[in-house]
């Protein structure tokens, strides 16, 4: 493998870290959900009832990146929130990430990868997990199906017992927005990655204001950290800036390899729209 091969792979391991996805939701329509829901009952038959109070995204948001490796251009990211769904009864969000490199990188080593989730729009936890790798000659298609009353996880040929309201790679990210960063202080949660469990640790580091091409930015700089190996295995630490008023839009990621550094910049963004349901 050459050393910009490698050097591509630890990019998009990156993006794909904190995140990035497509799959294709048939038969779904926009959300009409009844007002009332059921009471939690971890033995089955009941419905998640945690509520999570989201000023920070909405349908419509969308973020536009360009991936660099130093000062050269590897490629583009982009995040949405495409719509509000029905799914499993419940309002959810279908969230979608892209990653491609550009015309110079693929010349050598052709990325394009595609991630969705389907997030509950209330508890914002995840359901429904899939991720689409193509990265030179190699393919993956990975799907997971969450099964958040009986708290497990349908992976492949097997059924995985894992904590309430655990996350996915993408739901991950939709869930720390929302959350109070205190500097200093670290907040933990769940998640499920390609058929492991991982309790993950959130440093909130320091304040920081970041210029990229989508303009001058006040932020919280946050730490993930694993108590596993794997999910934010990296040769360096992977930071991430998010934007310090209500919408923590993510702004920068970084993260050191083995030679220089990859970051991933914010170019341009459309904000969602906050809806009820």
């Amino acid at each position: 493998m050459s050393a910009r091969t490698r050097v591509w792979i630890s990019a998009i391991v990156l993006v794909n870290l904190f995140p990035l996805g497509y799959f294709s939701l048939k038969g779904l329509g926009v959300a009409e959900v009844a007002a009332e829901s059921g009471a939690v009952d971890s033995t089955g038959g009941g419905s998640p009832d945690r509520l999570i109070e989201n000023l920070a995204f909405g349908v419509g948001e969308k973020f536009n990146f360009e991936v660099k490796y130093g000062f050269i251009s590897a490629g583009t990211a982009s995040m949405e929130v495409l719509r509000l769904i029905e799914y499993q009864g419940r309002p959810c969000y279908q969230v979608t990430t892209t990653a491609r490199s550009n015309s110079f990188f693929s010349s050598f080593y052709r990325v394009e990868d595609r991630v969705e989730s389907i997030i509950d729009a209330a508890g914002l936890f995840a359901w429904r997990f899939e991720k689409h790798l193509r990265e030179g000659s190699y393919s993956s298609d990975r799907q997971h199906d969450f099964d958040q009353i009986n708290h497990r996880v349908v992976y492949k040929d097997d059924t995985i017992d894992v904590a309430p309201y655990v996350q996915d790679a993408l739901s991950t990210l939709y869930y720390v927005r929302t959350q109070p960063l205190e500097i200093g202080k670290s907040f933990f949660l769940d998640n499920f990655i390609d058929g492991k469990k991982y309790h993950l640790e959130v440093k909130v580091l320091q304040r920081e204001t970041v210029t990229v091409d989508a303009g001058t930015f006040d932020c919280i700089v946050v730490e993930p950290i694993t108590q596993s190996v794997g999910l934010f295995k990296h040769e360096g630490k992977l930071k991430v800036w998010l934007t310090d008023d209500r919408l923590r839009m993510p702004v920068l990621m970084k993260s050191k390899v083995v030679v220089g550094s990859i970051a991933v910049e914010l170019v341009d963004y459309h904000l969602g729209t906050l809806e009820e349901f």
